[in-house]
């Protein structure tokens, strides 16, 4: 019988409700990762826009590939994705077209999985 009270303790501590309660009391940290979600998307917004154009007037220029694949990872996946569709840049790259899908979805889980464990 403790056992299944434990395990009832254990599931209601870990519960989404909770975790969504500890947020909402912390609204400095839901404010500071909004206003670092909105920087590194802009980052990432204007690299791409910035590669895109390098890529016409100055191919010397260019911004690496792994840099963008960093500021997807570090955040800005989702802007980068959109401008990226939005403005025709590296679609036909395997690597950025099935690679920030993936480093979204893995973002996605990481979220979720903090929203159950914090």
């Amino acid at each position: 019988m403790q056992i299944l009270s434990t395990a009832s303790l254990v599931l209601k501590t870990l519960s989404p409700r909770n975790n969504i309660e500890f947020l909402l009391d912390n609204k400095i940290l839901v404010l500071f990762a909004l206003a670092y979600l909105l920087i590194i998307s802009i980052v990432s917004f204007s690299v791409t826009v910035y590669d895109k154009w390098a890529a016409k007037k100055k191919p010397q220029e260019r911004t690496r590939e792994s840099t963008l694949l960093l500021l997807s990872a570090l955040g800005g996946s989702i802007a980068m994705l959109l401008t990226m569709l939005g403005i025709r840049h590296k679609t036909k790259h395997i690597k950025f077209m099935l690679g920030i899908p993936l480093i979204i979805l893995l973002q996605v889980g990481v979220l979720l999985a903090l929203l159950f464990l914090i």
